[in-house]
């Protein structure tokens, strides 16, 4: 008999960055539910890979001195170290490099041509290299900057081709509309609908300003773009259009996880690519949230893009593994807390399910030198538990069908409750003071073990490691995704008369004080480190004499329309006066700048911002976020060079 078949994706993540704590969200997500389902009894493919092309890495591998592939290859082993390390179970590691990928996007790109759906026309916009996106003018911030990475933006103009996305609207609409399951949750799939209410633009798929990427079909001055390039990953992993290919079965795709940011690629641009080549759409997207760290925004700049390796080293594969998918709904945003991080250490992990283990065997020991109880004297407290246990199981089925990582977790937390409540309530040392009672005593601490067996199922997808541990300990040999899921999780399994394992606690206490003055002592370090990088990397003096710095009186003072942070200044710089725009409007209101004599770069190139003409920089200090302008002295002249 076929086993059904259960097919979960990461997105491919792009090599030009290292992994960071959002990256281990998606794919330790898609991992549990990976297992879980091996464990129901389900043929499961798992995939995730790295996107490797684009005109940021070809840039970034000029910068190193490399070939892109050199690049490419360097990051995409950390990523396959660190799957390694968190336990990621994927069957397959795709990458956009990858011969068989190339020809499957080859062949995509040649079907939605020959469907009349890919034609050749010109491309102009505001070009963004770090996103890779091109906006409209209406979409720029402050001038001609991005609106998702505010960097300044290029106005490009070149030949592309598009593919008819827009000719797919109503029926993709329809799709979203009879399949409630198909975008989730159910707010970002209200956010999707209104985008596309709002009219399909035709996309442009192809670029001539780079040459690393995918070559179109017949026109290979053309690259095939991120948006077929990446998202094709997801059938070119089951070898797609290969006529005799095994791997074939698991489309559609049961679940793309993806987080929020490109929950618009996956549900607009990937579903009308599949409508344009005949193929059925995935069952369902599910889009989570961001982490921040600390309360504040994970970024590159800010430095504080926390490493999953170093927490690895710190904490633990499992405890990381708990805390992501316990601490936050998957779906809603989270923040990353050291504190957060060690209180569900120790509370949930040390004192509740370690606690219970320990003292579960303990007592075995103390009283059955260590072997394994039967059962042998029923009470009513006993068939209670046992139903919870199967109410449990039930539980985790039903919040992990909708990726509810975190109610699963809190299901299985309430059956911790629930045997640490049996044994208080049972109370086997007073049992074991009286010989009449041996019966029930074997009876209760069976019961106990029996429970914590039930648990070890549980938390396997969640905690392999500890589930393996703790089975261990239990004297469990049979390996658990060797047998029947219904036959394990049904009560009253364990085998009775063998010795328990060696008893060592699995989740020893954390002292957080010490913790937390550890990582600031470490944080400062590397602080200092940066800091003392940074200083040497000099100038020569006739580099620093090209940079021409007056003296300038400001004259008037204005907020810039539409803008938070810009304010429009007339400066005076003695023979002449000029416009300058200054991002310091959060800083200072207008009036509080007219009559001050500050530092101006003299010799900038003039720029465009808002749609104004900025012909300077007034020099300032950032203070956290604020910013304080380099004030002169009234005797200094507009006009006066500052060496």
């Amino acid at each position: 008999m076929n086993k059904p078949t259960f097919y979960v994706t990461t997105p491919i993540y792009y090599v030009n960055d290292v992994p960071h704590i959002g990256h281990a969200y998606t794919t330790v997500a898609c991992d549990i539910i990976s297992r879980y389902k091996r464990l129901s009894g389900y043929d499961v493919f798992f995939l995730t890979g790295t996107d490797e092309h684009g005109q940021k890495i070809e840039q970034a591998a000029q910068q190193k001195g490399m070939t892109p592939k050199e690049l490419a290859d360097s990051v995409v082993q950390r990523y396959k170290n660190l799957w390694e390390k968190l336990n990621i179970s994927n069957n397959h590691f795709i990458r956009t490099t990858d011969e068989s990928h190339k020809k499957t996007v080859q062949e995509v790109f040649k079907r939605m041509q020959e469907n009349g759906d890919i034609y050749l026309d010109e491309y102009e916009g505001w070009y963004c290299t770090p996103c890779e996106t091109y906006w409209t003018e209406t979409q720029l911030l402050d001038g001609n900057c991005c609106p998702s990475c505010r960097r300044e933006t290029t106005k490009l103009k070149e030949p592309s081709y598009f593919f008819n996305m827009s000719k797919y609207q109503e029926k993709l609409l329809k799709h979203i509309e009879e399949n409630p399951d198909f975008i989730k949750p159910a707010s970002r799939r209200n956010e999707i609908i209104a985008f596309i209410k709002e009219g399909l633009r035709n996309l442009s798929v192809s670029r001539v300003s780079f040459k690393w990427g995918i070559p179109v079909p017949g026109d290979e001055k053309h690259v095939i773009y991120v948006w077929i390039d990446a998202l094709t990953n997801y059938i070119s992993a089951l070898n797609y259009f290969e006529a005799n290919s095994e791997l074939k079965k698991y489309w559609p795709a049961d679940f793309h996880v993806v987080g929020k940011d490109i929950l618009r690629f996956h549900t607009v641009y990937w579903p009308t690519m599949l409508m344009s080549l005949g193929i059925d759409l995935p069952k369902s997207i599910f889009a989570h949230g961001w982490w921040t760290v600390e309360g504040q925004k994970m970024s590159k700049s800010l430095g504080n893009a926390i490493d999953p390796n170093w927490l690895i080293e710190k904490f633990g594969v499992d405890p990381i593994r708990y805390f992501l998918m316990r601490e936050v709904p998957f779906g809603l945003d989270g923040d990353f807390s050291f504190k957060a991080l060690i209180h569900r250490i120790n509370s949930d992990l040390a004192n509740d399910l370690g606690n219970l283990l320990n003292r579960t065997l303990g007592m075995v020991k103390r009283y059955f030198n260590g072997d394994i109880p039967a059962y042998k004297v029923e009470d009513t407290v006993d068939v209670e538990l046992f139903k919870k246990i199967e109410d449990t199981f039930d539980n985790v089925e039903l919040h992990l069908k909708d990726l509810a990582f975190n109610k699963a977790l809190i299901a299985i937390w309430e059956l911790v409750s629930a045997l640490n409540k049996y044994i208080d309530t049972t109370a086997p040392w007073a049992l074991a003071k009286d010989k009449e009672n041996r019966d029930r005593l074997e009876t209760v601490l069976y019961t106990s073990m029996d429970g914590i067996r039930a648990l070890s199922l549980l938390i396997y997808p969640f905690m392999p490691d500890t589930a393996i541990k703790i089975r261990e300990q239990l004297n469990i040999t049979e390996p658990v995704e060797k047998n029947s899921f219904e036959e394990l999780k049904r009560v009253k399994q364990l085998k009775a008369g063998g010795k328990i394992g060696e008893v060592t606690p699995i989740f020893p206490r954390l002292d957080e004080n010490e913790i937390i003055d550890n990582i600031k002592s470490e944080n400062k370090k590397d602080e200092d480190k940066n800091n003392n990088d940074k200083a040497v990397e000099l100038i020569d003096f006739a580099h620093f004499m090209t940079v021409q710095i007056k003296a300038g009186k400001i004259i008037e003072a204005e907020k810039v329309e539409k803008s938070e942070k810009l304010l429009k200044l007339k400066v005076d710089l003695g023979q002449e006066t000029r416009q300058i725009i200054a991002g310091i409007a959060k800083s200072y209101l207008p009036g509080d700048l007219v009559g001050k004599t500050v530092a101006v770069v003299a010799n900038l190139k003039p720029a465009k911002l808002m749609g104004l003409m900025s012909e300077g920089m007034v020099l300032a200090a950032a203070i956290g976020h604020k910013h304080r302008v380099l004030e002169l002295p009234d005797e200094v002249a507009p006009g006066t060079i500052i060496k």
